[in-house]
């Protein structure tokens, strides 16, 4: 982690901008967020960053941000109300508006009854999200976030739970030592959704 830069609250939205340029071409985000404007999509990513940054982590490769990943331990794994106006989350959410918040509780409300289920009893790391912008992307960089979390997986002994939306990151991190649980089908929009754990090696 000395290695890597820790984000602070005022970098808050330049991590949603980078999150969301990460994501410009994911199926699941384009389905949701169709017709949406920019800063639509920058608030969606904006609003999570701020929420780790209160009750987990948020680094990125270096000051420059040319990526971000956020994660945090599984009992703060639902950004509910209060968690969400504690941290300061619920500002940044506020600019989606009602529809694409409606749209979001449906699609996903699954996916959170899935992740309950397959931990429940269970201590986690949950990884909230992970991206690096388009122009450093292939250098690297995503492997070298994740080595942070899986290090802190390994001094905990705590697995770590994801879910992924193509086949291409499904296959990447099956290589790195993750399992999928579940494929579901996100309702609304119908896409897939793959739900992987990666057990510590202890």
């Amino acid at each position: 982690m000395e290695y890597l830069y820790r984000l602070h609250k005022h970098e808050a939205a330049q991590a949603g901008l980078v999150l969301a340029e990460a994501f410009q071409d994911d199926p699941v985000f384009n389905a949701i967020f169709k017709g949406a404007t920019p800063e639509q999509w920058v608030a969606f990513f904006t609003a999570p960053v701020v929420y780790c940054l209160k009750y987990g982590q948020v680094i990125a490769p270096s000051a420059q941000m040319e990526g971000v990943a956020a994660w945090v331990p599984g009992k703060y794994a639902d950004m509910d109300f209060f968690r969400m106006l504690f941290s300061g989350a619920m500002w940044a959410g506020m600019k989606l508006g009602m529809d694409i918040a409606r749209k979001l509780k449906l699609v996903f409300g699954p996916i959170e009854k899935d992740r309950k289920a397959h931990l429940q009893g269970r201590n986690y790391l949950y990884l909230q999200l992970i991206g690096v912008a388009p122009q450093y992307q292939g250098l690297g960089l995503g492997g070298k976030l994740l080595a942070a979390l899986f290090a802190e997986s390994e001094q905990k002994g705590l697995p770590i739970y994801l879910e992924t939306e193509t086949d291409k990151n499904v296959q990447i991190y099956q290589h790195l030592g993750f399992e999928v649980l579940k494929k579901a089908t996100l309702p609304l929009i119908g896409l897939p959704m793959w739900e992987m754990i990666r057990e510590p090696a202890g």
